[in-house]
């Protein structure tokens, strides 16, 4: 199993610590970047009510870790029936990593309390978002995985990939279970362990007999 990273990502990585800890230090209590996160927090709702408001909680209801689960469940599957191995091993990687990032490294080093007057009953830290690093990690990956088998799709799919995503953001803030620094980091993390998988996912580079030149098949 190889390990390659294109260029642009050995700029991404660094750039999404930078993010991370970036953050985590802008939101000291009292800090501008603070009060801005309680002042967006703040302004969904008072402006978000009634239908949109239990829209957006059933939204945060459904796509929480039992129904991302079983979503993961299925995609496995999909790919074991289609004999993708590669993919499978990428999948696997990078749902199965994540958690353990998020849950067991991030939130217990970093330790932020979640935004008070939270709508359901949450527990655990906040920083950075578990569901922000998963939905980044499994939604986008899986855009890789189809894109890569039906290259025409990729548009599409990276748009659907991005509105829901969009979507679980945005009922994570109106419920309070996050702050939206919590996300963005979140997406961080998503973002970088993502660009990991995807090094040891791609084919190394193959060389082109007639023009002596290197080439890879698997470069998303």
């Amino acid at each position: 199993m190889g390990f390659r990273l294109l260029p642009r990502d050995r700029i991404l990585l660094p750039a999404c610590l930078i993010v991370l800890v970036g953050l985590f230090v802008a939101v000291a209590p009292g800090r501008p970047l603070a009060l801005l996160d309680a002042t967006v927090l703040d302004w969904l709702g008072n402006h978000f009510h009634g239908l949109v408001g239990g829209a957006l909680t059933q939204v945060y209801r459904a796509t929480g870790v039992g129904f991302t689960a079983v979503l993961v469940a299925m995609a496995l599957i999909y790919l074991v029936l289609r004999r993708w191995w590669t993919d499978l091993r990428l999948l696997v990687m990078a749902t199965g990593g994540i958690l353990i990032l998020v849950d067991l490294v991030f939130k217990p080093l970093f330790s932020r309390q979640r935004p008070p007057g939270s709508l359901l009953p949450l527990d655990g830290h906040s920083f950075p978002s578990g569901h922000a690093a998963g939905a980044v990690a499994f939604y986008f990956a899986m855009v890789v995985i189809l894109g890569s088998h039906h290259p025409r799709l990729r548009p599409v799919l990276t748009t659907a990939a991005s509105l829901l995503v969009g979507l679980v953001w945005l009922s994570t803030l109106y419920v309070r279970a996050h702050w939206p620094t919590d996300l963005v980091a979140g997406a961080a993390v998503g973002l970088a362990w993502l660009t990991v998988c995807l090094g040891f996912w791609r084919d190394p580079p193959s060389s082109d007999p007639q023009s002596g030149t290197f080439r890879s098949q698997r470069s998303p």
